[in-house]
């Protein structure tokens, strides 16, 4: 029995630390969303915050309305990619726990 616990109590502190690497890999991480074609673009780290944008100067002068709008788009690429990102390296970390399909961890 002892000696179950422990071996319990080991591999909480190893996915522990797998789950902090993953963490700290995701927020290293960089990812750039885009809109219209490339025509703009917001790249963002893995804590959501933006470090370029990046727009087309000839639809700034042209159609401001839209440019707004494909700024919207893109950003919010960037924000579904970084998703998918830590929903991947998360998830990794938790098929090692074996929890049962479709369990979400709160994190």
């Amino acid at each position: 029995m002892r000696g179950q616990m422990a071996q319990l109590m080991q591999q909480a502190q190893r996915m522990q630390d797998d789950l902090k690497r993953a963490q700290e890999e995701i927020a290293k991480l960089e990812v750039t969303g885009q809109a219209g074609g490339g025509m703009v673009s917001v790249t963002m780290n893995g804590r959501h915050e933006v470090r370029r944008v990046a727009i087309d100067r000839k639809i700034l002068a042209d159609d401001p309305e839209m440019t707004e709008d494909l700024l919207a788009a893109a950003f919010n690429d960037a924000v579904n990619k970084v998703a998918e990102e830590s929903k991947q390296r998360l998830g990794d970390v938790a098929g090692g726990m074996g929890l049962p399909p479709g369990f979400k961890l709160p994190f």
